[in-house]
């Protein structure tokens, strides 16, 4: 067996024989692994298809196998599209404690209550500790088995002998191959496994769950390989403090894309949460400066958020800018259009910027809110509380247009708002219906909304 060193990106699996402080491909920055490469004699995969795949015309394409699973858990069925795809290969991501291996073990439980066999590889703990956790959150089941196993050719054992339904593998870090020489949870290891539960799944129609680690800036650890072979990548997260856990959709090839299910870490376990608008909004004061409703777009639903902003006096020579939950250049671009256009004086003051709840929005939907939030504090007068406001601000002040307009004004009547401030393109097409139950706005600049809401 012949051996050589190579060196290999952990962040896009890119390979060269000599160490670099940048990669080539990805651009990023002491990023090189060493690792040992060799050629095997041997079959690569353990877990190969049943027969060579052929041809086929696509309107001949039988889909009558094609299925779903469903969870009996609203908000994860409609995140993925209305159920588990059989066979899919599916991985998630969260910081440590988040509550990854809580939602797999309830998740287990309710399939396992189907009927279904699940196989639970619990390689980071023993299956006395995983058996503990079940136990506190009730979950008992005939069908449902944990395996402290980290070598794969063991669990690939077990699998051939149980043949289950779901497989579920906490975590892909910690899972070797014992015929390659690098470390568990190395770039080569990391992709090799991530490979062979790929042949698992799609060869023997396997449901399986992958639970990933993340990095200190929050992205799933490993090459981008992992996420790129998976058919639905989920990223778990939320505010420890406030209990909050969102599971958003990064990548579903079965369903939408960057949608998001709410849950509530409680002594019980994770309850799904089905009116995020009302939960974020439950603690909400009335008559608050600083405060500003806006409808923001998570996936296929509409939500209703609640952006604070703090604007005193700085105690240091430079002035400090921070936000919860938004993007920080963001809101610098924002403070400066504000100062441009208002003649705010805000250089010399702090602004403290944040989304109630923990949600994270990056879509620029929400700027017309975060400017009327800050010049809110500012002047130090609230915004009326039956008021949402929608529209994305641009450099020169101008107030544009939006996508899906009608979904936000739609949650607003849900929730008994009763005016919307948004840009005065967004009105044109509007249906009847909808400008009958709440009064709309157009408004087309920054000083125009300022004005009309801040007198």
């Amino acid at each position: 067996m012949k051996q050589k060193t190579i060196w290999i990106c952990k962040e896009c699996g890119n390979k060269q024989f000599k160490w670099a402080g940048s990669c080539s491909m990805c651009k990023e920055w002491n990023t090189f692994e060493q690792e040992i490469a060799f050629e095997e004699k041997q079959k690569r995969f353990e877990s190969l298809a049943l027969s060579a795949a052929k041809p086929v015309l696509i309107k001949e394409v039988d889909t009558t196998a094609f299925s779903r699973i469903t969870t009996t858990y609203q908000e994860f069925d409609r995140l993925v599209g209305g159920g588990l795809v059989r066979g899919s290969l599916n991985l998630i991501g969260g910081e440590p404690g988040i509550g990854k291996s809580t939602l797999l073990l309830q998740l287990s439980k309710k399939l396992a209550d189907q009927g279904l066999t699940v196989l639970y590889v619990c390689g980071e703990e023993s299956a006395e500790q995983t058996s503990i956790r079940a136990r506190r959150l009730k979950i008992d089941s005939d069908r449902l088995y944990l395996l402290s196993e980290t070598l794969f050719s063991n669990i690939k054992l077990q699998v051939d002998k149980l043949k289950p339904d779901i497989l579920i593998v906490d975590s892909v870090q910690i899972v070797y191959k014992g015929e390659l020489p690098s470390a568990p949870g190395s770039v080569t290891q990391v992709k090799e496994v991530a490979m062979e539960c790929m042949h698992l799944a799609k060869g023997l129609g396997i449901t399986t769950f992958l639970v990933g680690h993340v990095t200190k800036s929050g992205e799933i650890a490993g090459p981008r390989i992992l996420e790129h072979i998976v058919d639905t990548v989920f990223e778990f997260d939320g505010d420890r403090q406030h209990g909050y856990r969102l599971l958003r959709t990064i990548k579903n090839r079965f369903g939408p894309t960057d949608d998001v299910a709410v849950f509530q870490m409680g002594a019980d376990g994770l309850t799904e949460v089905l009116n995020p608008s009302a939960t974020f909004l439950q603690e909400r004061m009335r008559n608050s400066t600083g405060s500003v409703i806006i409808p923001t777009i998570e996936g296929t639903r509409s939500l209703l958020i609640e952006i604070q902003s703090l604007v005193a006096p700085s105690s240091f020579a430079t002035s400090s800018r921070r936000s919860t939950g938004l993007d920080p250049k963001r809101l610098t671009l924002l403070l400066a259009v504000l100062e441009k256009r208002m003649g705010y004086q805000l250089h010399s003051l702090d602004v403290f910027v944040s989304i109630a709840g923990g949600l994270k929005v990056h879509e620029p939907a929400v700027d017309l809110g975060i400017i009327l939030s800050i010049a809110s504090s500012f002047c130090n007068k609230p915004i009326d509380p039956d008021t949402v406001v929608i529209g994305e601000v641009g450099l020169g002040g101008e107030i544009r247009s939006v996508p899906r307009v009608e979904s936000r004004i739609k949650e607003a009547i849900h929730m008994g708002f009763k005016r919307c401030y948004l840009s005065k393109k967004n009105l044109q097409g509007l249906p009847d219906k909808l400008t009958s139950k709440i009064a709309l706005h157009g408004v087309t600049r920054v000083e125009e909304a300022i004005n009309a809401l801040i007198s």
